[in-house]
């Protein structure tokens, strides 16, 4: 890899020790933990954080994003920056209720809310199943079908009539969590690539 002298090095220098604040290094000849019990451990992680960008497409129109998730308990907190605030959102889920205030200050509940997200993105996204598949695991409340790659890893998932697609991961406190996922259902697309993850205890 070619690099460059002075300023450019001092920042490849800090964005290493950003990264190394918030991933590890995996042994490499450290055997995969299975599935079996993968899983069950991430599907219990109810508290994290991760920012990152996002993308969504509904076929005809497309929405690009910087998001900020931060998940406790059951309720998700998630904050989507665009360029110049255009189409900007503050979302709150929880198994309850559905919260979106817009970069207004309009904010709007339940069924008004999910036409307002619906508005923003293109679709209405399944966000209470996206807290398991943006973790790298299936969503517990139903029956998914999961390929695994040769670390013990989703590669693949289908549930809930929509398509999870992984491309990277990232070790961090000793969990292999996504780098970036695509979750589709044609013609909807939305792509997520996280830049940092946080778990919390």
């Amino acid at each position: 890899m070619t690099t460059l002298a002075g300023s450019a090095r001092v920042a490849g220098v800090v964005l290493a020790l950003q990264l190394g604040a918030c991933a590890t290094i995996p042994r490499q000849n450290a055997p995969p933990i299975p599935w079996a019990q993968r899983q069950p451990a991430l599907q219990s992680i109810s508290r994290f954080e991760l920012q990152g960008r996002i993308a969504a497409s509904n076929g005809a129109d497309g929405f690009s994003a910087g998001l900020r998730w931060q998940q406790q308990g059951d309720t998700a907190s998630i904050d989507l920056t665009a360029a110049l605030g255009f189409g900007a959102a503050h979302i709150e889920q929880s198994d309850q209720a559905l919260r979106v205030t817009t970069s207004k200050g309009l904010t709007l509940e339940n069924a008004a809310a999910s036409d307002q997200l619906a508005a923003t993105l293109g679709f209405a996204p399944p966000l209470q199943s996206l807290r398991f598949w943006i973790l790298g695991a299936s969503d517990p409340a139903s029956v998914a079908l999961q390929s695994l790659d040769a670390q013990q890893r989703l590669a693949h998932l289908q549930q809930a009539g929509w398509q999870v697609d992984y491309s990277d991961y990232v070790l961090v406190q000793q969990q292999w969590l996504p780098r970036s996922l695509t979750v589709t259902h044609a013609p909807l697309r939305l792509r997520v690539v996280v830049d940092a993850w946080h778990l919390h205890p």
